[in-house]
C-alpha cells in the first residue's frame, strides 16, 4: 500500500528536481522516499500520514528553541501585520545588528542577507576587494554555501551525493580555491609558507558540521589566526552553523579566537530566511554604498524574517540557556554511545553545545579522510531502524545533529530506548 508520503514524492518529482528543494532532503544517500513535514511542536515533527517523530533536524539547525516557540510565533505574527517587506531600513535592523555586535566582540559592523550562502560569499568578495588578493584557503570536507569558487572538494550534499565537487563551476574559478586537510597545522603551515602574501582570505568552520562533526585542535585554530595576521590575510569564521548554536559568542567563543570577518545564519532568523556577515570597521566599511565592493539583496533584512531572529535571541540570552541545552546534547550522544558498545556495535558519537556528531567508527573523526571511513551502510540500516520507531536523525551519514532547549528528558529517554531496539536488531 502507497503511503501519503510516497504519493507526494512521486507527484513532486513530476515538477521539482529529484523531488526536492535541496538535495539532502531526498533520502537518496538511506534509500526510500521523505517524510512529507505538516507540522512541528516543540520536539518533535508530524509527516503527511500523520506520523510523529522526535526531530533532531531541527530545520539544519535553526530552531534552537523548537518548532513553533510561542514568543517567536507571536513576534512573527506582529511583524507581518504590519508589512511583510519595505525594501528600506526599519529600526529592527538597527536592533538586530546592535545585538549581534554587542553578543559577538569581534563584530564591529553588520550586513543583515538572506542565507548563508550569501553571507560566505560575499565576505569572500568583501575579503578580495580589501587586500587585493584573489587567492583563498578552505578545508576539505567544509561546506561554506554553494558558490561557485567554495564548491571544491565541498562536504554535506555534495559529499552526500558521493561528488566532491560540482559539475558547471570553471576549472578557473576553482584554481583561485587553496583546499587543505582540515586539522592538519602542517600541511596549513606549508601552504602559508608557499603562497601566504597571495591569499585573501582563510575561511573555516570553527567546529566542522557538515562532514558530520569534527572538532578542531586548539592548535590548528590558534595557528589558523596566526598565520592570518603574520601574512595581511583576512581569517573568516563560518558561524552560519555554530553561531548562537555551540555558545552565546558562537565557536569563537569557546576557542577564545578573534577572527576578521564572521558569517551566521541559521539560528539568527529563528527558522525564517536571515543570515548576516561582520567583522573589523575597517574590513566592512569597505563594502557597498560605503566602499567599492557591492552587495545587495531584495529581501535583506526582512522584518518578518528579522523579528523572528530577535525573539530567538531573545530566548538564548536566558541564564542557563546553553549550559541546559549542552547537558542534553551530551546526555543523548553519550547514551548512544553506551547503547551501542551494550550491543557491541562500533559506534562513537560526541557533542558541542547542542550540535552532536555520530558516528559508524570506533572514535569521532579528526578530518576528512577518518569521516570517509564510516561505515555508511551500518548509519543507513540504523537511520531507518529509528525512523521505525519514531526517532528523525538527518538522512546522510555526513550531517551533524542538533539539539533544540524544546527536547527533555523524556525525549532523550524515548531516543535511547529506540536506539537499545536499533542497535540490537543491526548485530
Amino acid at each position: 500500500m502507497t503511503t501519503h508520503n510516497e504519493s507526494l514524492f512521486a507527484r513532486a518529482q513530476r515538477t521539482i528536481p529529484g523531488g526536492v528543494n535541496s538535495p539532502v532532503r531526498a533520502f537518496k544517500a538511506v534509500g526510500g522516499a521523505p517524510r512529507f513535514l505538516v507540522r512541528g511542536e516543540g520536539s518533535r515533527v508530524f509527516d503527511a500520514d500523520g506520523l510523529g517523530y522526535i526531530d533532531y533536524v531541527g530545520s539544519w539547525g535553526p530552531l534552537v528553541a523548537g518548532h513553533a516557540h510561542p514568543e517567536v510565533v507571536a513576534a512573527v505574527r506582529e511583524a507581518a501585520g504590519r508589512g511583510l517587506s519595505f525594501g528600506a531600513p526599519t529600526e529592527a535592523e538597527i536592533e538586530m545588528a546592535e545585538l549581534l555586535c554587542r553578543l559577538v566582540p569581534s563584530m564591529e559592523m553588520v550586513r543583515l542577507v538572506s542565507s548563508g550562502t550569501e553571507a560566505t560569499m560575499t565576505a569572500l568578495r568583501l575579503a578580495r576587494g580589501y587586500t587585493g588578493r584573489s587567492a583563498i584557503v578552505k578545508f576539505e570536507g567544509c561546506y561554506h554555501g554553494h558558490a561557485d569558487g567554495l564548491l571544491v572538494k565541498a562536504g554535506s550534499g555534495a559529499l552526500t551525493l558521493g561528488q566532491p565537487s560540482s559539475a558547471g563551476v570553471p576549472a578557473e574559478t576553482a584554481a583561485h580555491t587553496i583546499v587543505l586537510a582540515y586539522n592538519d597545522c602542517s600541511e596549513l603551515q606549508a601552504a602559508f609558507k608557499a603562497r601566504g602574501d597571495s591569499i585573501a582570505a582563510l575561511i573555516l568552520e570553527p567546529v566542522a558540521g557538515n562532514m558530520n562533526i569534527v572538532r578542531p585542535s586548539a592548535e590548528f585554530v590558534k595557528l589558523a589566526r596566526e598565520l592570518c595576521t603574520r601574512h595581511g590575510t583576512v581569517l573568516i569564521f563560518d558561524e552560519v552553523m555554530t553561531g548562537f548554536r555551540v555558545g552565546l559568542s558562537g565557536a569563537q567563543g569557546l576557542y577564545g579566537v578573534r577572527p576578521d570577518l564572521t558569517t551566521l545564519g541559521k539560528v539568527i532568523g529563528g527558522g525564517m530566511p536571515l543570515a548576516a556577515f561582520g567583522g573589523r570597521r575597517d574590513i566592512m566599511q569597505r563594502i557597498a554604498p560605503l566602499g567599492p565592493v557591492y552587495q545587495a539583496g531584495t529581501l535583506s533584512g526582512n522584518p518578518v524574517a528579522v523579528a523572528a531572529g530577535l525573539a530567538t535571541l531573545k530566548l538564548v540570552q536566558a541564564p542557563g540557556f546553553y549550559e541546559r541545552l549542552s547537558g542534553t546534547t551530551h546526555a543523548l550522544a553519550d547514551g548512544l554511545a553506551r547503547t551501542a558498545r551494550k550491543h557491541g556495535v562500533v559506534f562513537s558519537a560526541q557533542s558541542v553545545g547542542g550540535m552532536f556528531g555520530i558516528y559508524f567508527r570506533a572514535q569521532p573523526p579528526a578530518g576528512f579522510i577518518e569521516v570517509m571511513q564510516c561505515d555508511k551502510e551500518a548509519f543507513n540500516r540504523f537511520f531507518h531502524a529509528m525512523l521505525e520507531r519514531g526517532v528523525y536523525f538527518a538522512p546522510s551519514a555526513y550531517e551533524a545533529g542538533f539539539v533544540s532547549s524544546a527536547h527533555g528528558e523524556s525525549d532523550i529517554a524515548a531516543t535511547l530506548s529506540a536506539a537499545d531496539a536499533a542497535f540490537a536488531a543491526m548485530r
